[in-house]
């Protein structure tokens, strides 16, 4: 499944020439940067995207590593995502991670799931649209 969104990326940004034929050149660089994401979580607040790095590429090999952290404040949200080139290093870093002590906490690891591509919602949302009067006439 991942694999039909990430070709379907790749033909709508012009991966496809015009003469409708795929560039064999283009396609096997591209297919090189697939990958199978991780998401991992319970990450203590020192953690950074390097030290996350290190302690997965130490079973197999890391292609990105990303610890998301808070817009405002800079800090850590506990969690962040770690690509493998494949399903197989991705599994072997399940299995050799998930539970393991790092920094300090036991974190969880496993397959992130892509967020549905649905436009955000700005402003107050909510049932009602807020903004009452409280009930006064």
């Amino acid at each position: 499944m991942a694999f039909c969104k990430n070709l379907g990326g790749l033909l709508r940004q012009g991966a496809v020439s015009q003469t409708g034929n795929v560039p064999v050149q283009s396609m096997l660089g591209s297919l090189l940067y697939m990958s199978t994401k991780l998401f991992v979580g319970g990450l203590s607040w020192g953690t950074d995207d390097q030290s996350l790095r290190e302690a997965f590429s130490n079973f197999v090999e890391v292609i990105d590593s990303k610890v998301i952290v808070d817009r405002e404040t800079g800090r850590s949200r506990g969690f962040g995502f770690v690509n493998f080139p494949d399903e197989s290093a991705a599994n072997a870093a399940i299995s050799e991670m998930d539970g393991k002590e790092l920094n300090g906490r036991n974190i969880r690891v496993n397959v992130a799931n892509d967020r549905p591509s649905a436009p955000r919602a700005y402003g107050g949302g909510g049932y009602g649209g807020g903004g009452g009067d409280g009930g006064v006439d």
